[in-house]
């Protein structure tokens, strides 16, 4: 049974499809932790990285918007594969604003990341808890699993988790149950019909999405596997009115078929972890798989967009 949280402190837990030495090196090295860490649109500029106990890692991280940040990471403990503490959110100027330890561990090929931030007062960690969701601060663990699958296999996959407080069934059912499902899925501003709806390992769902404007888009769903209450994968696709496929209206250069893996975690607290891994179904040409790798962080707020609506269904179901 996993540990209750203290009040001054924040959780992370991923399980990468890699082992423990992918991870690890992902993380300590300069040209490779450059590849995934912070949040989508950001990049990273390393000056110097001695990681070790007594260590520093000295860089500056670049936001979208041209802002820099300046970083000094302290190491207090570091055991090759299996763990590092370290001061976090410092700089040369600026004291260090929390005590970070991960604990890396591997099973069957894949690696367990429990990270723990420890601040000095429960105030300070819901104040960071509630930054983090703003500026998408958890993307950066998602950015690792892209970066570590693009490594072992050449995909190129879009990864996006979010915990809420509600059961891995409670879960399941907002996904597989059509009057559930439409409330929150579409984009922010959009509402969903389906027009037809079959949600089974082997079913399919005919839908339109409207804007209550001018834009309305048809789609497929075509459900290939459904494990209650902890995994669904179904493929997706662009229709017209009539269900023949065709093309994302606004992005002729978009993929013509998405596969989509969603899987279900119950965490500590009472919170259950969705997992999203979206990837290109089928063949897909250079130029789809460059338009799908740029619209990431697109993905991101679209994402993040339905997730709010469906956090928000979920705390109304609970009244």
């Amino acid at each position: 049974m996993a540990v209750k949280n203290k009040p001054n402190e924040i959780s992370i837990t991923r399980i990468y499809d890699a082992p423990v030495k992918a991870v690890w090196d992902a993380w300590v090295d300069p040209k490779q932790v450059a590849q995934w860490w912070g949040p989508r649109g950001f990049t990273l500029t390393t000056k110097s990285k001695d990681v070790r106990a007594g260590g520093n890692w000295i860089y500056t991280m670049h936001g979208p918007d041209g802002t820099d940040y300046p970083n000094v990471t302290l190491f207090h403990e570091v055991e090759r594969y299996s763990l590092l503490v370290y001061d976090h959110g410092g700089s040369e100027d600026r004291p260090p604003m929390f005590r970070v330890t991960v604990r890396f561990t591997e099973a069957k090929g894949k690696t367990t990341m429990n990270m723990t931030m420890a601040f000095p007062t429960a105030e300070e960690a819901a104040n960071t808890k509630k930054f983090i969701k703003m500026v998408g601060g958890n993307s950066t663990w998602d950015r690792l699993a892209e970066f570590l699958e693009k490594e072992s296999s050449g995909q190129e996959k879009f990864v996006i988790n979010r915990s809420f407080e509600t059961s891995a069934e409670m879960m399941f059912e907002m996904w597989t149950d059509p009057k559930h499902f439409v409330k929150w899925l579409p984009p922010t501003g959009f509402e969903m019909k389906f027009l037809r709806a079959d949600i089974k390992a082997g079913g399919s769902c005919f839908y339109v999405i409207k804007n209550g404007a001018d834009t309305e888009m048809y789609g497929r769903i075509q459900y290939r596997e459904i494990t209650r209450p902890t995994r669904i994968v179904y493929t997706q696709q662009f229709c017209d009115e009539k269900e023949n496929l065709s093309r994302h209206p606004m992005a002729p250069t978009w993929p013509a078929s998405m596969l989509t893996t969603v899987t279900f975690n119950e965490e500590e607290d009472g919170l259950t972890r969705v997992t999203i891994v979206w990837e290109v179904d089928g063949q897909a040409t250079p130029e789809e798989i460059a338009t799908f790798k740029a619209e990431k962080p697109g993905m991101t707020q679209g994402w993040t967009g339905s997730f709010d609506k469906l956090e928000a269904l979920i705390d109304s179901s609970k009244r």
